[in-house]
């Protein structure tokens, strides 16, 4: 397992390199994109799967809700592609440590980001086009519970359940990044992402694709300005939990490592006593 000190100089690394990755736009914007219909295929699998439970009344809808959830980041992790979260929290890094500028960083976001909406409306659209969310199935009904719920939310509300969101999505990157085992950071992503998700907290690239769902299948009270309200919010929450509580806090909490590389030098160095 890498240390806290070489799982940021990691993080440097990569922002560096994803950052860096916008010389080439139209493959940056691809790989945006595929990261958002990756996130959108695990919210569908979500509402397949503990649509019947939630529809039956079962509160194991919830539990059910996570694991399948945590398709999209294993296929963002595993598979390879730009996702706007986790950015959040590795261009801080670059950021907080000046191995890149804060305007570069937050360019490559906001491109990110809006590859990530594509790639979601692009699915959303394809998803229509099976039905299988239709306003009869459990699976369309518990979408309609969703977005109702989630274009109902207060900002603020939205605000707090996206940092704390992101908090998760983030340590998640984190720590698969300090295992080099694949099925440890497998078991990293389930963990972590099934808490976010069960806790119902608020992730701006998953709702992406709930609201185009939504849209595209006319359910009551998905509206484009609902829409982007939660997007707004969900999204600020988002980079204030990935960029500050995750990125901030290890920028600062790693140089415990070096205060105890310092104690064992100074050890080291003094002489040991005679009896």
């Amino acid at each position: 397992m890498l240390s806290l000190t070489q799982t940021l100089a990691a993080q440097e690394a990569s922002s560096v390199a994803r950052s860096g990755g916008m010389r080439r736009p139209l493959p940056y914007f691809v790989s945006s994109m595929m990261a958002g219909a990756y996130i959108g295929i695990g919210g569908t699998f979500m509402l397949a799967a503990a649509g019947p439970f939630k529809a039956a009344g079962s509160p194991a809808s919830a539990l059910i809700s996570g694991p399948a959830f945590s398709i999209g980041l294993l296929l963002c992790v595993f598979g390879g592609a730009e996702l706007g979260t986790s950015a959040m929290m590795t261009f801080a890094v670059g950021g907080f440590r000046k191995v890149t500028s804060w305007a570069k960083g937050t360019v490559a976001l906001l491109v990110m980001l809006l590859g990530n909406l594509a790639g979601a409306i692009v699915l959303a659209a394809i998803l229509r086009g099976t039905n299988i969310l239709n306003a009869d199935t459990p699976a369309g009904k518990m979408l309609a519970g969703v977005v109702t719920t989630k274009g109902g939310l207060p900002a603020d509300t939205i605000f707090f359940r996206g940092i704390m969101c992101n908090v998760l999505v983030c340590l998640t990157i984190w720590c698969t990044t300090r295992v080099e085992n694949e099925v440890a950071k497998a078991v990293a992503v389930f963990s972590f992402i099934s808490a976010f998700v069960t806790c119902g907290f608020e992730h701006v690239v998953a709702n992406m694709t709930f609201f185009s769902l939504g849209l595209m299948y006319h359910v009551d009270g998905a509206t484009l300005g609902l829409a982007a309200r939660n997007l707004l919010w969900s999204g600020l929450g988002n980079l204030v939990g990935g960029a500050l509580f995750v990125a901030g806090a290890y920028v600062i909490s790693h140089r415990t490592e070096e205060g105890s590389a310092e104690e064992k030098a100074a050890l080291a160095a003094t002489p040991a006593r005679v009896h």
